[in-house]
């Protein structure tokens, strides 16, 4: 008798098939990395993790609980790999591979086969808006992939549930809860998948009983970590969400396309969805994870109708594994229903060849409406939504810089933009202007904001060149400033020396010297 061969672990390894969807997602998101520029987002995620641990838990305490979880992450993260560009979105792509892995994974075991798994893992690499967020420095990627895990989680302990099949799905869901509270409207969607599944084993009592408390159970388990997060994110909302408007049904109708980045990505998508729902076989997996992506989505739209809107499409980035995975058993039902008529069919190779192309047809067709999307997120000002030009200002105030020089930034209720910590971060170290109208730093306001000094004229320095940057492109850079800092200024050093407009932002030379 011949002993058996057992394959080396690496040959195990390349045929696992969440590995394949993980590697092109690191290879998707690695791709110009450090290309886009920081935008304010990105520039607080750095300014707040990379203050001291004592420093970040106060700011906390006033502003930004909700992202908490996620900057004592990356304090962590940058003491030890640093803040460049790179550094800082790296957690981000790595976190979007484990999401890629995670779709593959729930695919495989909902439509079973490594089409519908490979299928789904790949087409989630595609997703416009899943490129742009795998490059930021921002908690979304960490959400997406926390909730990706928490659907596989939940799908094996539907089959057999343990504690130490709970255990993983509420971990995954206290993550995905601390990195971003809107995150838990998931929990719509699951309820459909439970209930769902709770009518599929009508037959099995004792299973039903288990449910009725486990699930529950394990949901409160999973909320008692968020719950600090939950009620200090609370007390914030209104400084913090303000600027969201109230969604209307027009945007409930429409929200593929800002979820996806892509209206000809998402149609594809849901054209693969339609395909697994009318194909025989797997319908009832399919509902499971139809609900699962849009309950969520309609679950926020619902409560962002009230005094406080949550409807905006990164908040929502989570549910895009779940139309992958959709996605995924799309592929696997065009796949099967060609190789069943093979098996009828005189011809069977030539139609097993041809299912073959078709399947990989609707895999290169969103990649091919994806690619002007997706180089459209990797040129260097993509990543804002107004136009910030902190590297070219920087740049400009490096290669003039003479020790001594003062900087003024936008302050008060200009101060969302970031100008002065994004300038900062692009400036070289010795290259360190001391910053004028500011009463107390950001780290001493414990905020993410400078304090502004109340009385401008005393708080100008003596410094003999101030650079000064303002909102917008002018030849008045005085007339885009509060008045009292102007009139402060314009009374010391009288009118710009130099004004450059950037584009979004203007920068200007005051030297006394020039007066």
């Amino acid at each position: 008798m011949r002993p058996v061969a057992i394959p080396h672990p690496a040959l195990r390894l390349l045929g696992q098939v969440w590995l394949w969807p993980a590697l092109v997602m690191l290879a998707v998101g690695g791709y110009r990395l450090g290309t886009p520029e920081l935008w304010r987002d990105e520039v607080a995620t750095w300014t707040v993790s990379t203050r001291s641990l004592g420093d970040l838990v106060r700011l906390l305490q006033h502003v930004d609980a909700s992202n908490g979880a996620y900057y004592l992450l990356m304090h962590g993260w940058t003491a030890v790999c640093g803040d460049s560009t790179v550094a800082l979105r790296l957690p981000s792509v790595l976190a979007m591979a484990g999401a890629a892995a995670f779709v593959a994974l729930t695919a495989e075991r909902l439509f079973g086969g490594r089409v519908a798994a490979i299928g789904g893992g790949l087409l989630f690499t595609v997703v416009p808006l899943i490129s742009r967020y795998a490059q930021e420095a921002r908690s979304y990627a960490l959400v997406t992939c926390a909730v990706a895990a928490a659907t596989w989680f939940l799908l094996r302990a539907l089959e057999r549930p343990g504690l130490r099949r709970w255990a993983p799905y509420c971990a995954a869901m206290a993550v995905a809860g601390a990195g971003h509270l809107i995150s838990f409207s998931t929990l719509a969607g699951q309820a459909g998948l439970v209930l769902l599944h709770f009518w599929q084993v009508r037959g099995a009592g004792d299973v039903r009983r288990r449910l009725l408390w486990q699930y529950p159970l394990a949901v409160v388990v999973a909320a008692l970590p968020v719950v600090p997060v939950l009620v200090l994110g609370s007390r914030q909302s209104g400084r913090q969400l303000g600027w969201i408007g109230k969604p209307t049904f027009f945007q409930l109708r429409h929200f593929g396309e800002p979820l996806f980045g892509s209206a000809g990505v998402f149609h594809v998508f849901v054209l693969l969805a339609l395909l697994v729902l009318v194909l025989p076989g797997r319908r009832l997996p399919a509902c499971r994870l139809l609900v699962l992506a849009v309950a969520p989505v309609v679950a926020v739209w619902l409560v962002s109708r009230g005094s406080t809107s949550y409807f905006v499409d990164r908040y929502l980035l989570f549910t895009v594994p779940a139309w992958a995975a959709l996605a995924g058993g799309g592929v696997r039902a065009v796949y099967t229903t060609i190789a069943a008529a093979a098996r009828r069919s005189r011809t069977p190779r030539q139609v097993r060849t041809a299912g073959v192309l078709l399947a990989a047809g609707l895999l290169a067709v969103p990649a091919l409406v994806a690619l002007p999307h997706q180089s459209s997120v990797r040129y260097p000002g993509s990543h804002s939504y107004s136009r910030e030009p902190y590297r070219a200002a920087a740049e400009l105030i490096a290669a003039g810089y003479r020790p001594g020089d003062g900087i003024a930034t936008p302050l008060g209720n200009q101060s969302w933009a970031m100008i002065g910590s994004g300038v900062s971060y692009y400036l070289p170290p010795e290259v360190r202007p001391y910053p004028v109208f500011v009463e107390h730093s950001a780290v001493q306001a414990e905020d993410l904001f400078p304090a502004a000094c109340p009385r401008p004229e005393e708080c100008v320095g003596q410094g003999q060149r101030i650079w000064l940057l303002v909102l917008g492109d002018t030849a008045e850079p005085f007339s885009a400033m509060p008045g009292d800092q102007a009139q402060a200024l314009r009374s010391r050093y009288g009118a710009p020396d130099r004004v450059t407009p950037l584009g979004g932002v203007t920068l200007a030379l005051l030297d006394r010297a020039t007066r």
